[in-house]
């Protein structure tokens, strides 16, 4: 299933700019350090979560995942932010998760690894995640056969009132497209053609309804077991498509106190807030990534965007790390036995945007809503300091976050990807030596089918070297090859003014 892309279709290649010598770099705003809650980040530099697919199918953590942190840490970042780990003790695939005390063990390695591969130099922090039931879409023989539920209003459009159900069921998979829109209601042809999936305003379920409750819990217990696995910190995804963002957003329509008004929609996240900070202390660090704007019809925008971080940073979150876009609601039909992925649709492409863009381009498409959503934050007395990120890959970039009040850190994803030392050599007056992400979402296709997460760049390279990890089909290196510091740079393009 391909992403979705503007009808524009410019192309832009990412440029390395100008690098800094070494002495340029330590004078720079970027590499200078920074107060985020509890502790001192080394420089403004932050990894954000990215789900790499290397966890066992229950949840965790494996010598892949270990592997995979550990080459992040040797590049040094700032900051360096786990991938999305489920709070609850549910099934999940092949995603970490934090909502049992057995987890604890392998996170504890994790931090370790992390500690003794960037020299107690990068602060780690954990996001954690709830969501809801997404199905996958089923064979519209199977749904008519064994999923629908048969109702009254079926039987009364389809004029089969006293009809037995199996009569029921085979007239409806006899229907064309048409007459199905007729006798099915808008969710049961959602859960025909996309799969079912779960929404916050489905309260006639009393999971649905008891969220209110049961999420401060769930989110205050796995925040006291990072706490304990040693993790410096914890982000709470109110991002994307998962169920505190579902809070959130414009969609809310809940008619209880959760939904609807601005103050009710940021209800909820703040009392998960509220109980995780009693779980672990006032010196413990605790922020949060949501979205600059929801970019979806009927969706949050930057306004909403700006009254929620204001809300946050007054009740003392540690940091506020923004993204965009990222919805089911505007999703492309996946095929059957596939599930939804809330990144193909244009939402989803604002989140992850391609070298094949718009006039805009990929590079910085959440900088302006990053800069009014920190000026409201500023506004209301906070000082809380703001993430920005978005198809950031070289230094003078970087600065310009910094130096235009888009943001206090820079978030660098695809580009850590690509080469996870650019922290390491731009810092150090070697950014010539930099492997520049190209924006192909390579990395976001093999995310999308749940395949381990590399690079295009590197992932063909010396699969023959002694201790190489390999993909599945033994085709893909897992990890970026090693820099030597003192060796030749890279191939790549160099610095130009």
């Amino acid at each position: 299933m391909s992403m979705w892309r503007p009808p524009e279709r410019i192309r832009h290649d990412a440029q390395p700019g100008r690098w800094p010598s070494a002495a340029e770099a330590e004078r720079s705003a970027v590499f200078q350090p920074i107060r985020v809650g509890a502790q001192e980040l080394k420089e403004r530099t932050w990894v954000p979560a990215m789900v790499p697919w290397r966890a066992t199918e229950d949840g965790f953590v494996t010598p892949n995942v270990l592997a995979w942190y550990g080459r992040f840490a040797r590049g040094r970042p700032g900051a360096l932010v786990v991938e999305a780990t489920g709070i609850r003790d549910v099934a999940s695939g092949p995603l970490l998760r934090i909502g049992d005390a057995r987890f604890m063990p392998g996170l504890e390695t994790l931090v370790d690894t992390v500690r003794r591969a960037s020299g107690g130099e990068t602060r780690l922090y954990i996001q954690l995640i709830d969501f809801l039931s997404v199905r996958r879409r089923p064979d519209p023989q199977r749904f008519f056969a064994r999923f629908l539920a048969i109702t009254p209003a079926h039987r009364g459009a389809l004029g089969m009132p006293q009809a037995s159900e199996g009569a029921v069921r085979e007239r409806l998979a006899g229907l064309g497209p048409a007459a199905l829109a007729e006798v099915l209601s808008a969710r049961e042809l959602e859960a025909l053609h996309l799969g079912a999936r779960e929404r916050i305003t489905d309260t006639g379920y009393p999971h649905i309804a008891a969220l209110p409750q049961t999420l401060p819990v769930l989110f205050a217990e796995a925040a006291a077991r990072a706490r304990q696995a040693g993790f410096d910190g914890v982000e709470l995804h109110c991002a994307h498509a998962y169920t505190l963002s579902s809070f959130l957003s414009a969609t809310n329509t809940r008619a209880d106190s959760y939904g609807g008004s601005l103050a009710n929609r940021v209800r909820l996240p703040l009392e998960v807030l509220r109980a995780v900070r009693r779980a672990v202390g006032r010196d413990y660090t605790v922020g949060a990534r949501m979205l600059a704007e929801e970019c979806i019809a009927g969706g949050s925008t930057v306004a909403d965007a700006e009254f929620f971080a204001a809300e946050l940073a007054a009740a003392g979150i540690d940091f506020i790390s923004l993204s965009r876009g990222g919805k089911f609601d505007d999703a492309k039909q996946p095929q059957v036995g596939a599930a939804v992925y809330p990144y193909t649709g244009p939402s989803g492409y604002e989140c992850m945007p391609s070298y094949y863009s718009d006039a805009r381009g990929p590079y910085g498409r959440n900088l302006a809503p990053s800069a009014r959503v920190r000026a409201r934050v500023r506004a209301a007395g906070c000082a809380t300091p703001i993430v920005a990120a978005g198809g950031i890959h070289n230094f003078q970039q970087a600065e310009a976050v910094l130096a235009s009040g888009a943001g206090d850190i820079v978030g660098i994803a695809r580009q850590a990807l690509a080469d996870p030392d650019w922290f390491l050599k731009v810092r150090s007056g070697r950014g010539e030596a930099v492997r520049l992400c190209k924006y192909t979402n390579y990395c976001e296709a093999l995310d999308q089918r749940h395949r381990e997460v590399t690079c295009e760049l590197w992932d063909r390279e010396a699969l023959e070297e002694a201790g190489a990890a390999l993909s599945a089909d033994g085709k893909r290196r897992l990890l970026a090859p090693e820099w030597d510091p003192a060796g030749p740079a890279q191939d790549g393009p160099v610095g130009v003014e």
